[in-house]
């Protein structure tokens, strides 16, 4: 991933975090500043296995340029989001957000905008698979057990 290509995209495999920092360094930025999404093992107590993400990829990847647009005139910032699909283990991102900008203050505003828009306007469903054979699905932070 070079800086200068769209890396904003859906992808089936694993997230090379580093690359994806990468796409936002510059020599004018002072902070690059990469966030993991990863799965966790439980939710409200329950353990949880795995993830799986099914995204409808074009609408998506088109929202995510849409809001790393809005991050860039909002912060002056350069940002990258890479969401992954398919079964995502526990410890592993199945989203990275990085953000490059001439001061941290910035690159943290840019990179949680990121984040909480991907959450409420991109088309992505995760299911959430327990250790007891049930699994849980959503589409917005709003629904389920769990924010």
């Amino acid at each position: 991933m070079s800086a200068g290509t769209n890396t904003t995209r859906m992808i089936a495999g694993p997230i090379d975090a580093r690359a994806v920092a990468d796409a936002v360094r510059s020599p004018a930025y002072g902070a690059v500043l990469c966030f993991e999404g990863v799965g966790r093992n439980e939710l409200d107590g329950r353990p949880v296995l795995a993830l799986e993400y099914e995204a409808w990829t074009e609408p998506a990847e088109r929202e995510m340029r849409a809001i790393c647009d809005e991050a860039a005139a909002r912060w002056s910032v350069r940002a990258v989001i890479v969401h992954r699909t398919g079964r995502v283990e526990i410890g592993e991102p199945s989203v990275v957000i990085a953000v490059g900008a001439a001061h941290r203050s910035e690159a943290y505003a840019a990179s949680r905008y990121c984040i909480d828009e991907l959450k409420v306007r991109v088309p992505i469903w995760k299911k959430e698979i327990y250790a007891d054979g049930d699994a849980w699905i959503a589409n917005t932070p709003a629904e389920g057990p769990s924010k």
